[in-house]
Parts: structure tokens; C-alpha cells; sequence
């Protein structure tokens, strides 16, 4: 069985290069699929789960957060539906790791998996480059400046690195962390796709 964990810089890439593995292994593609299924079964809003996950932010909260009654209730509250959402994540991802032959976008899958000896890929790209790549993937709602759009990606990678480093030692993104980092920048994603799953396979067949 083999477990392809996917952790990327946001803009890099890292999501197409992870779909795109998954297509020419022919091994099961997960991402926002992890969302839905803990929103289903915690019966919870998925934007709501979606905002959560990767996110640091619940456990920096003190636990006298608001100077009233109903001011820390709902804090705890929200630290309880967060913990729930954790677990189900955990859960979720280790029942889909006992299924082998998949590859799992984010969610600190490469951390909360490390005992099924997942392959560990790290996306990344330099700034100008990922901001064009956010830029012509904006939808029609949205509207960003690159100069906000700079400033969105550095909050994102931000929110990730905290993410993942509650559940690990060491720095998210830090290359001694992976078992290959690939640079996007410049590249067309498809083109890469080939030569990292040939990486891949050499990998596991010396496991």
C-alpha cells in the first residue's frame, strides 16, 4: 500500500500536482472530500469545518476569553467543535490511509500519518509566481490587487505552518522534513508530473 501526502505552499501548485500524481498512478485523489465527509458526520456547516482545518487559531485562545458567562461559553463552544472536527479529521484520515494507494492534500497528513511511512512531497514556488497563479484563478467575486493578493498568501502559509506544527517538531517546510521538495516556479505543472511519480515509484520499491 502506498500513501502520498502532498503538503504545499499556498499558490505553488501543490493541489493540480497532487491531483494530477494521483491520475497517473491511478491511486484515490483526497482534498476537500475530507471536508465534506467530517461535515457530514458531525452534521456541521463545510465552510465551516473548511475554515478550520489548518488552522492554529482555537488553541491560542485563552481559556477566560469575553468577561462574561456567555462570552466564555461560546469559547468553549467553539474550542469543543474544534477538537471534534480534529478528531474526526484524524479518524477519517486513518481509515483512508488503511485503504492504501492514495494521495492527501494537506491537512497535516504527512504528521498525523507518520506511522503508515507515507511518501512526503513538499510544493513549493517564489512569490511573483504564486501570485500569478492566484491571480488567474480569482473568481468573478473576488477582486485582489497582487499587492493583496501577496499579502493573502503570506497569511495562508502562516495559518498552515502553525496548523502543522502543533502536531509536529521541526519547521513545515523545512526540506530534512520531506522525502522530495519540488520547485513550481516557472513550470508548467503538468510537465513535472511524470518525473516525480517516476521519483516516487523508485522510492517505494526501495522500502
Amino acid at each position: 500500500m502506498s500513501i502520498i501526502t502532498v503538503s504545499r505552499e499556498f499558490g505553488s501548485g501543490g493541489r493540480e500536482i497532487g491531483k494530477r500524481l494521483s491520475d497517473e498512478l491511478g491511486y484515490s485523489y483526497y482534498d476537500r472530500e475530507i471536508e465534506t465527509e467530517i461535515a457530514e458526520k458531525l452534521s456541521m456547516d463545510e465552510n465551516y469545518v473548511a475554515d478550520n482545518l489548518e488552522r492554529s487559531s482555537f488553541l491560542a485562545m485563552p481559556i477566560h476569553y469575553g468577561s462574561t458567562l456567555s462570552g466564555w461559553n461560546s469559547a468553549w463552544v467553539m474550542q469543543k467543535q474544534q477538537m471534534e472536527i480534529l478528531q474526526e479529521k484524524t479518524k477519517i484520515l486513518k481509515d483512508i490511509a488503511a485503504k492504501g494507494d492514495c494521495v492527501i492534500v494537506g491537512r497535516a497528513a504527512d504528521v498525523l500519518l507518520e506511522e503508515n511511512n507515507p511518501f512526503k512531497l513538499f510544493v513549493y514556488a517564489d512569490m511573483d509566481s504564486r501570485v500569478k497563479r492566484c491571480m488567474g484563478r480569482m473568481s468573478d467575486d473576488e477582486s485582489y490587487t497582487e499587492k493583496e493578493m501577496e499579502k493573502k498568501i503570506r497569511q495562508v502559509d502562516k495559518e498552515r505552518k502553525n496548523y502543522h506544527e502543533l502536531f509536529a517538531d521541526g519547521t513545515w517546510g523545512d526540506k530534512a522534513r520531506y522525502h522530495l521538495c519540488v520547485n513550481t516556479t516557472g513550470c508548467e505543472i503538468k510537465t513535472l508530473i511524470p518525473a516525480i511519480a517516476a521519483y516516487i515509484k523508485a522510492w517505494e520499491e526501495n522500502q
